[in-house]
C-alpha cells in the first residue's frame, strides 16, 4: 500500500505495482543488453603489432606486415628511426619488435634482456651518380674518400670534380656496419652530408653528379649506380656466398612476446615471410 501511495503522490495516477515490475525488468535488460555489446567491443577491438627502427629493414617490414595483415585479423603498424631507436624502443616495452640492420652490442643484450632473430642478409651497397665513370673502388680508397683524404675524382681516375661525401645520420645501424667494416679506427670527414634514411641518401646521390653514398643493397635502383668493391658487385650471389665484402645480416628483436608477436615471426622466419624478403630484394636467412 505504502508502495502505491507512494507512486501515487509524486505522478498523481494510479500506477499498477505489475506495470511497475514489468518497466524495472525492461530496465535491466537493456542494462545486460549493454553490458554485452560493450564485451563484444572490447573483444572486437582490433590488435595491433607495432615495429619500428632500421630504415634499411622497413622495406622488409613493409612487404611482411601487408601479406601477414590479409591473412590474420591483425594490424602492423611501422616506423622508421634508425636501429639504435628500434632495440632502445623495444628494450624500454614502447614497440612489440625493433628492425636492426646492425650486430646488437653485448651492453644493449643485457640492458633490455631481448630476443633477437636474424630475418635476411643484406650487402651494403656503395653508390654514386649513374653519369661517373668510376665502376670500381678499393676498400682502402672508400676508406680514405669517406675520411676526406681523397677529395677529388680526378685522383682514383674520375673526372676533375670535388666529392660530395653523402653518410647517415647518428644512431644509423647501416652507419655504426660501415664505420665498422670500412673505416676502423678513422673518423668520417666533418665535410660528410648526414641523412637520416637510405632513402635519403639515394635521393641526395641521384641528385648530385659529384656524390658518393652506401645503402642496403635492396634499395639499389637505376637512378644511382652501385660500384664494385674490389672488384666484386653487390648482387644477391656475392652478398650470399660472402664474397662480397660488405655483407651483413638483418634483425628483429622482441622483448615480451604475446602470442600475436609469436604468430608475426613464425610467419616471417617460414617459407612465405622469406619469400617476401627476396621479393624486396634482399636474401634469405633461411
Amino acid at each position: 500500500m505504502l508502495f502505491y501511495i507512494s507512486f501515487h503522490k509524486i505522478y498523481n495516477t494510479p500506477v499498477l505495482i505489475d506495470s511497475v515490475i514489468k518497466m524495472k525488468k525492461k530496465i535491466i535488460a537493456i542494462i545486460m543488453c549493454m553490458l554485452f555489446l560493450g564485451c563484444i567491443s572490447e573483444g572486437n577491438k582490433a590488435k595491433t603489432i607495432s615495429i619500428a627502427g632500421s630504415t634499411t629493414v622497413q622495406p622488409i617490414s613493409d612487404g611482411l606486415a601487408e601479406a601477414f595483415m590479409k591473412k590474420y585479423d591483425i594490424n602492423v603498424t611501422i616506423q622508421g628511426g634508425g636501429s639504435g631507436t628500434g632495440i632502445k624502443m623495444v628494450g624500454e616495452g614502447t614497440i612489440d619488435i625493433g628492425a636492426s640492420s646492425r650486430e646488437i652490442k653485448e651492453d644493449e643484450k643485457e640492458k633490455y634482456n631481448i630476443k633477437i632473430y636474424p630475418i635476411a642478409i643484406d650487402g651494403l651497397a656503395i653508390i654514386v651518380h649513374p653519369s661517373n665513370k668510376i665502376e670500381n673502388l678499393t676498400m682502402e680508397q672508400l676508406k680514405r674518400i669517406f675520411a676526406g683524404e681523397i677529395e677529388n675524382w680526378k685522383e682514383i681516375g674520375g673526372e676533375d670534380r670535388d666529392i660530395v661525401v653523402v653518410t647517415r645520420a647518428e644512431g644509423s645501424g647501416t652507419r655504426d656496419f660501415f664505420e665498422k667494416k670500412v673505416m676502423g679506427d678513422v673518423s668520417l670527414t666533418r665535410k660528410a652530408m648526414q641523412k637520416p634514411s637510405n632513402g635519403a641518401v639515394k635521393a641526395t646521390v641521384a641528385g648530385n653528379e659529384n656524390a658518393i653514398g652506401y645503402i642496403g643493397a635492396g634499395y639499389i635502383d637505376d637512378y644511382v649506380k652501385a660500384v664494385r668493391i674490389e672488384g666484386i658487385y653487390p648482387d644477391p650471389g656475392n652478398i650470399r656466398s660472402g664474397k662480397y665484402e660488405l655483407s651483413r645480416k638483418l634483425y628483429y628483436i622482441t622483448k615480451k612476446e604475446t602470442e600475436d608477436v609469436k604468430k608475426f615471426m613464425d610467419f616471417v622466419l617460414g617459407d612465405e615471410g622469406q619469400d617476401i624478403v627476396e621479393e624486396k630484394g634482399f636474401i634469405r636467412i633461411s
